[in-house]
């Protein structure tokens, strides 16, 4: 490491202002920094001032190794669902954790070619430093889409999530909208046919002739998009080979679904890493689960033949989808969410109440946990100022009865 350092050192020259490479500072420093803690820090010379070894890069490699649980798991799963698919009767595990690896590689590299090729060409622009937060974007949308959605698609939506989500508003750190969570939604708005339905949740292909296709006439929806076919109160949820699938089958996440989302095992997995590096917060997680929970309960209470899914019970609802890992990992964005202590509160309890809000009252969107982040969004900056507003009128007032004795 140290003939490493040696050497980045001995070419720093040429990317400072007037060397061959200037051009490609802000390149060079984001590799640099990458690799190495930051000599510097934000306080003056000479200033007393603590520098602490983690920074925004070290922060989103924490939240990266978070998500690797549940990446794994997709692997694992996007194998086993088209091995099911085929009528296999034997799941060898290497060969399943392959198949999932060559079907989702192309969409990680191309989801960090394209996002990190834009942030690098606006970094360049305005000559500042690359920004880190893709480092988790980059593997969160892929993760939260259908295992074989088409590279061009994705390109198209992450560019548009980037450029419009994100930079337009400064870069890391001024987004207003959870920019993964735009990228989906651009997906599933402008290509509803590749995001929805009993096909696109299973992977049919052969990926670098790897495997076996499945065949064109087959079909095979995710428990929500089952749900949202049936009516009454009679809902049964089956897998691929035709068995019922239950609360435990659901909990650890041999289902069909979004490529990282199926498994709440893995989720609460990387949950608890976030929460002991003291990453995600834990009021927003908890207020999240607790509204989903509440809102489920009352849906359930007053259960309708007309709204099917108001017929699973609350666990179940929290199980499914989603809802899980828009909890643990898209509610949790700080810079996205709530910053005030009660305001985390509210905002958590608000996404997971509208999430299964939407979930249940609409029949033609089966999912809501996407939506229910991206409009607390929206409302962050206004609940954050509610809560300030109150407990300043507090105070006003407490300060008044004192001064009045």
């Amino acid at each position: 490491m140290s003939k490493l350092r040696n050497y980045l050192d001995k070419i720093k020259p040429n990317f400072e202002p007037g060397g061959k490479l200037h051009a490609f500072r802000s390149v060079y420093d984001g590799f640099e920094t990458f690799l190495y803690t930051p000599r510097t820090t934000s306080a003056p010379s000479g200033a007393v001032h603590v520098h602490d070894s983690i920074d925004s890069k070290r922060t989103m490699i924490i939240v990266v190794l978070a998500l690797l649980p549940c990446f794994l798991f997709g692997m694992y799963n996007t194998g086993y669902q088209h091995w099911l698919a085929l009528g296999a009767a034997e799941f060898p595990f290497w060969s399943l954790m392959l198949y999932g690896f060559l079907t989702i590689l192309p969409r990680v590299a191309v989801s960090y070619i394209v996002g990190l090729s834009i942030e690098f060409a606006f970094a360049q622009k305005k000559g500042e430093e690359i920004q880190e937060g893709f480092l988790v974007t980059g593997l969160l949308v892929p993760m939260i889409c259908p295992a074989e959605i088409p590279l061009w698609m994705l390109a198209v939506a992450v560019a548009f999530a980037v450029v419009f989500a994100k930079e337009v508003f400064g870069g890391t750190g001024y987004n207003v909208l959870n920019v993964a969570l735009v990228t989906r939604a651009f997906l599933f708005f402008a290509y509803p046919a590749q995001m929805s339905g009993d096909k696109v949740y299973v992977a049919a292909n052969a990926p670098f002739g790897y495997g076996t296709s499945l065949p064109d006439g087959f079909s095979g929806a995710t428990p929500l998009g089952q749900i949202a076919t049936q009516s009454g109160s009679d809902i049964v949820l089956k897998g691929l080979d035709g068995g019922i699938i239950d609360t435990w089958q659901a909990f650890v996440g041999l289902i069909p679904g979004s490529f990282g989302e199926t498994s709440t095992l893995c989720i609460l997995i990387g949950g608890v890493l976030l929460l002991a590096a003291g990453i995600a917060s834990w009021r927003v997680m908890l207020s999240v689960f607790a509204g989903g929970l509440f809102m489920a309960w009352v849906a359930n209470t007053f259960a309708s033949p007309l709204y099917p899914a108001s017929y699973i019970s609350p666990v179940d609802q929290l199980l499914l989808g989603g809802f899980a890992f828009a909890a643990v990992f898209m509610a949790t964005d700080p810079v996205t969410a709530a910053r005030t202590m009660t305001g985390k509160y509210i905002y958590g309890f608000l996404i997971g109440v509208v999430a299964i809000l939407i979930r249940t009252y609409n029949n033609g969107y089966p999912e809501g946990a996407m939506l229910a982040v991206l409009l607390m969004n929206c409302f962050a900056p206004l609940i954050d100022y509610c809560v300030v507003q109150a407990n300043m009128r507090r105070r006003t007032k407490r300060l008044t009865a004192k001064a009045s004795r």
